[in-house]
């Protein structure tokens, strides 16, 4: 185990950090509980003249708890169901899935 992959793992289950989560396959409807960070940057999008600013709703999620997170998949945080849009990007390290969500 790399130090990086040691770091990562001790933010993930940092309870000030990550969040319980729940994964379920929009193919399969497999389930697996996984643990989040969850991030809600304002995107800006220029349109013309105008500019737009627009919230999002991102998290983080270790490739080891979630090796093939695929567009249409359903995370549930808490009592709120997010459905993971666009592709799954990682990290350079190959050990972070970056997440867009929109709410279900």
């Amino acid at each position: 185990m790399s130090v990086f992959a040691a770091a990562i793992d001790r933010i993930f289950t940092h309870p000030s950090m990550a969040i319980a989560a729940l994964w379920i396959s929009a193919t399969t409807s497999e389930e697996r509980p996984i643990r989040v960070i969850r991030r809600a940057p304002d995107r800006i999008t220029d349109f013309g003249a105008g500019r737009f600013v627009s919230d999002t709703m991102m998290v983080d999620v270790r490739v080891y708890d979630l090796p093939d997170p695929r567009s249409g998949d359903l995370i549930v945080i808490g009592a709120d169901s997010f459905t993971i849009q666009g592709e799954p990007l990682r990290d350079r390290e190959r050990l972070i899935w970056a997440l867009d969500l929109r709410p279900s």
